[in-house]
């Protein structure tokens, strides 16, 4: 039989004070070596730790991000740093004033530019007529922001191409010429100028030709009636107001096109055009060379037959009715190519070296594209319902 260990009065035995403090004790001191165990296996879960983890791990997620930086170059880089040097902002000085201060010129407006050619002392430009067009100052602005002051040598309402001559002492790149004849639809291309002003100097666009070849009508003298038909490329590389006179170059940074907003249609997005450089280059050589452009002449003024009403077509030039296109006579300069050849006022030209002509366009055409200052001309045209045939000389339009 078992037994318990009892007071003299049957009453369980106190623990001692001294045994509940020592066991207390002995406990705190397993626990906390148990917990240094367990932190001193993994540091990261003791207080304070996680945060300064944390940002270290961020640290080194940025050291990576930054070292990833790329120097990416393309095929649009390198034409870009090729051919940039050479596009400049054009300034259309004008002298202003009014009674209160005194006159001096300002900017009315701006371009762009491109250095085509740098020999001796002087740097040429290449921009559009219609930028430098009424100007009694030129102010060029280079690439890297230097003004230098420049003249026009010569400018071309019909192909809207002028030529600016400067001292070349700051100039820091000349573009390579390309070949035009040889872009292919598709192909791409990288209009760079300064749209909307100077404070976007350089901007480029990139895009590829829609088209050669092309011709778009131009209003030249603001009349709203068409005067020329330009040839031009088609590209969808954006072109501003201001690109005017830049420069679309292939992927070599080679000069395939002068951008010109004349021509452009802002009533539709996508579609830029450029003047050809190969066929901008002869009329750039020869306003180089002699300050304008001259063409061959005939020596009439003209009117469009459409433009005839009806009344006037049976009275006056007593033409039949299966004569419905063609270019009449309105007058004939004296002693010029068409007085020589005997064509009279009111003649209504319908045919140029058998070629049919139906209107003013097409006559200038054949005229600026076809001939040269001494060539013969064969025109026919009707005279009071009789088809007559001329022969006429090309003189020289400046004399005229």
């Amino acid at each position: 039989m078992g037994y318990y260990n009892q007071t003299p009065n049957g009453r369980q035995p106190k623990p001692s004070r001294a045994g509940s403090f020592f066991a207390g004790i002995f406990g705190v001191l397993v626990g906390a070596l148990l917990m240094w165990l367990l932190f001193s296996q993994a540091p990261g879960l003791l207080p304070g730790t996680e945060s300064t983890n944390s940002g270290t791990q961020i640290q080194q997620q940025n050291r990576e991000q930054q070292g990833a930086s790329l120097d990416i170059t393309t095929d649009v880089t390198k034409a870009v740093d090729e051919a940039s040097d050479a596009v400049v902002g054009v300034s259309n000085l004008q002298t202003g004033g009014d009674f209160f201060s005194q006159s001096q010129e300002q900017a009315v407006g701006t371009g762009s530019g491109v250095i085509y050619k740098s020999e001796g002392d002087t740097a040429y430009v290449v921009t559009n007529h219609h930028v430098v067009d009424g100007a009694s100052g030129i102010e060029v602005t280079l690439a890297d922001g230097t003004k230098v002051d420049a003249q026009v040598v010569g400018s071309d309402i019909w192909t809207d191409l002028a030529v600016l001559e400067m001292s070349n002492e700051k100039v820091q790149g000349v573009v390579e010429l390309g070949d035009s004849d040889a872009l292919k639809r598709g192909e791409a291309v990288i209009a760079i100028g300064n749209p909307l002003g100077l404070e976007f100097s350089g901007s480029v666009t990139s895009g590829v030709v829609s088209g050669t070849d092309r011709a778009v009508p131009v209003d030249l003298d603001g009349d709203g009636t068409e005067d020329w038909q330009a040839e031009v490329l088609q590209t969808d590389a954006a072109i501003n107001p201001g690109n005017s006179g830049g420069a679309l170059v292939n992927l070599a940074g080679q000069l395939i096109g002068i951008n010109s907003m004349k021509i452009a249609t802002s009533q539709v997005e996508g579609i830029g055009f450029s003047i050809p450089i190969n066929s901008a280059l002869p009329v750039i050589n020869q306003l180089e060379a002699t300050g304008e452009m001259v063409r061959p002449a005939m020596g009439i003024t003209l009117i469009d037959l459409a433009q005839v009403p009806s009344t006037y077509r049976d009275d006056t030039l007593n033409l039949t009715e299966d004569v419905t296109a063609g270019v009449v006579v309105s007058s004939v300069v004296p002693s010029s190519a068409a007085d020589e050849a005997g064509m009279r006022q009111y003649d209504v030209i319908v045919e140029l070296d058998g070629e049919e002509i139906g209107d003013i366009i097409e006559l200038r055409q054949h005229l600026y594209n076809e001939k040269q200052i001494g060539d013969m001309l064969q025109v026919k045209a009707y005279r009071n319902g009789e088809l007559l045939e001329f022969e006429l000389e090309l003189t020289d339009n400046s004399t005229q």
